[in-house]
């Protein structure tokens, strides 16, 4: 078996001037979970609808399990689940119905023995007589997934499993992830959060169609060129103002406290303190912060 479960070269998709995906090389390997991270409008769903079929590219070649995407398309759909960020779920069928009717859809022949291995996976068993409609959001996404999974796919194209999920539910959801991965299945998802690519094998940051760069979470990090300050101080935003003043600063605000990339850490740092004694503000605290993906993807966005 090939290590590649999936491979593009140039892949390219235009809509009139609007190019939503350009010259995309990306290899996803084997038994690996890997995410494609990026902003709204990146790029990301539609790299995913051409890996499946559902939308043809303009230029360049897909490769998913060693088959191309035009002549291998029917050999490709029956290997391969998707679960899209509006995925079809029948709010009048039940809980049951609704895994059996995608069961139906994808000729499994044993599918009441495979659906009792899914509803205990996603712990839903106790749920199988619920219509659709009375699920919760996160219980929702787990019957999609289950719905998805129906078929046993050999790799999941999973777009944004996450997005609007309860905390509890977003937890849940990774821990069925990890049970898939340890099975063996190849996992590539597309996420907003950083947070989630932490997770993952590797990742691939992409913003306006374009891939920034590809490796392990850990390697990503070492791309980050400076040093990381986290202040927390009263008046965040007036001190993030104050910071961005300084020349070579780079300010980013999470919440109550910053991260401020500086590239020269001892110098910076004296101007920054320097300047923030002038205008009377106390640092409640400061320390050298390990970056982060997301210092390293806003310092990729602003060098690109």
């Amino acid at each position: 078996m090939p290590d590649n479960v999936v491979e593009t070269r140039h892949l390219t998709k235009s809509y009139d001037t609007i190019q939503a995906v350009a010259d995309l090389n990306l290899e996803v390997r084997r038994g690996e979970m890997f995410c494609l991270v990026g902003p709204d409008g990146a790029g990301k769903s539609t790299t995913l609808r051409m890996l499946c079929g559902l939308v043809k590219p303009t230029a360049g070649t897909a490769l998913v399990l060693g088959r191309d995407l035009g002549s291998g398309l029917r050999y490709i759909r029956q290997r391969v689940g998707y679960f899209s960020q509006q995925f079809s779920l029948y709010g009048d069928l039940s809980v049951d119905e609704n895994i059996q009717f995608f069961a139906e859809i994808h000729d499994v022949p044993d599918f009441k023995a495979r659906r009792e291995e899914l509803l205990h996976f996603t712990r839903l068993a106790p749920f199988r007589k619920r219509l659709a409609d009375q699920l919760s959001g996160g219980m929702k996404q787990k019957l999609a997934l289950a719905c998805t999974l129906v078929h046993a796919p050999e790799i999941i194209l999973l777009d944004e499993p996450t997005t609007g999920v309860d905390p509890v539910s977003r937890r849940d959801f990774w821990v069925i992830l990890s049970s898939l991965l340890r099975r063996g299945t190849t996992i590539l998802l597309t996420t907003p959060y950083l947070d989630e690519a932490e997770r993952s094998s590797r990742v691939g940051m992409i913003d306006h169609g374009r891939l920034l760069t590809t490796d392990t979470p850990a390697n990503i990090k070492k791309l980050m060129k400076g040093a990381v300050i986290e202040i927390v101080a009263p008046e965040t935003r007036r001190v993030r103002d104050i910071v961005r003043g300084i020349p070579g600063a780079e300010v980013q605000m999470f919440g109550d406290r910053l991260h401020v990339v500086v590239p020269d850490l001892e110098p910076d740092s004296a101007r920054i303190r320097e300047r923030l004694a002038e205008v009377g503000i106390a640092v409640t605290n400061w320390r050298v912060a390990p970056p982060s993906l997301e210092n390293v993807f806003i310092s990729l966005l602003k060098a690109s």
